[in-house]
């Protein structure tokens, strides 16, 4: 395997923070990472967002048919396309230089990545509503309340829409020390395993927008968090939802309601507004 530090001597450049910058230089760490996917995992065609120099995208090519590494950074995608020239002739690796948020992702079978911690989370939503395996490192703090349950201290809108498509765990927390530079924050690495949630819901979107709607507003009860976010939700009679709602449900406060109980409400508010 190539090492990382070598791999970043050879593109001539180093982490930068303020562009949310920190390459996995770990070997320990990027050796495991293929690893924690799920043992049933199709690696036909993995998908890997932030490929930096290329440390992980070295150690996929290995255990993959295909790879696809999305990298923003003009010079680090101009440098992965020289470094793999190979993989890319014979056609196991393509690079796409572009915004993970923003450029047309391929149909992949799994994800492994190191995601820039300034668009982690909009990128994993991204990710997550393709219902394939992923393992991808996040902030602690945001790891773990992917894989919060109703109650935790940490459980809120990041647990209930992670749970809605997957099985989330923290695999394996990394330390600083396992990034140039090393970033402010610790680090986590989650694997989700893709799986239908226990509940039905009438509409993805409309479900998870109550859900974020009425975390807005945790520390009230979800009778006046439905009140007072119909701006969000998109409800047009948020009155005439908390009338229909169980009492017992509308006393809770948002962090202890389980996601099956956020998905009654999402249906009780769609009939009320089909009336």
């Amino acid at each position: 395997m190539r090492d990382p530090d070598a791999l970043i001597g050879r593109a001539g450049v180093r982490g930068d923070p303020d562009r949310d910058q920190h390459f996995l230089v770990d070997d320990r760490v990027l050796d495991r990472l293929p690893g924690y996917l799920p043992d049933d995992a199709d690696t036909g065609h993995v998908l890997e967002v932030g490929g930096g120099t290329g440390a992980l995208t070295d150690r996929l090519l290995a255990v993959a048919d295909r790879v696809t590494v999305v990298e923003r950074d003009p010079t680090l995608a101009a440098f992965l396309e020289a470094e793999f020239a190979g993989a890319v002739a014979d056609g196991t690796l393509t690079v796409i230089e572009g915004d993970a948020l923003a450029v047309k992702l391929p149909a992949f079978t799994a994800s492994v990545s190191n995601l820039p911690y300034g668009v982690s989370s909009e990128v994993a939503f991204r990710l997550l509503p393709a219902r394939r395996p992923l393992v991808i490192m996040l902030q602690r703090e945001f790891a773990e309340r992917m894989a919060a349950g109703a109650g935790d201290d940490e459980y809120g809108r990041l647990s209930v829409t992670a749970g809605h498509y997957a099985d989330v765990e923290v695999v394996e927390p990394v330390p600083k020390a396992a990034f140039s530079p090393a970033p402010a924050v610790d680090s986590a690495v989650v694997r989700t395993t893709p799986r239908d949630p226990d509940y039905e819901v009438p509409d993805d979107d409309r479900f998870l927008a109550l859900v974020r709607a009425t975390f807005t507003q945790r520390r009230k009860t979800m009778r006046n968090a439905l009140r007072n976010t119909a701006h969000i939700s998109g409800l047009a009679n948020p009155e005439a939802v908390v009338e229909a709602a169980d009492e017992s449900l509308m006393d809770a406060r948002p962090g202890t309601v389980p996601p099956a109980a956020f998905a009654r409400l999402a249906t009780i508010a769609a009939e009320v507004e089909s009336r």
